[in-house]
């Protein structure tokens, strides 16, 4: 069983930075797309970006330029850098692991961007 734990989520004035974090553990096998999600309030859960084992990265048009997603997979850690922030990049986000054809999810972790 996979788990993963996110962190770095927080309040920020629009305009500002903040850098997730999701490590996984207890994988007997590789990490294949790592991917980061959100949800807002009263809206679906949406992807942010994502990025494969071989390192391609794709981004929802809505952060495309302000957020960078990386991944240390000597760590099992997948980052998503968010610069820029605006208020309506205010939601949970979610961390999301394929592992085989599982996909496992973290527990969220709120951002709260101010105006």
């Amino acid at each position: 069983q996979v788990q993963l734990v996110e962190s770095g989520g927080g309040l920020v004035q629009a305009g500002g930075s903040l850098r997730l974090s999701c490590t996984a553990s207890g994988n007997r096998f590789r990490l294949n797309t790592m991917a980061w999600y959100r949800q807002a309030p009263g809206k679906q859960r949406e992807l942010v970006a994502s990025i494969t084992s071989g390192g391609n990265t794709n981004y929802a048009d809505s952060v495309n330029g302000r957020f960078t997603i990386s991944r240390d997979n000597a760590k099992n850690t997948v980052y998503l850098q968010m610069n820029s922030l605006k208020p309506e990049d205010t939601a949970v986000y979610y961390c999301k692991v394929d592992v085989l054809f599982t996909a496992y999810w973290g527990q969220g972790t709120q951002v709260t961007v101010s105006s």
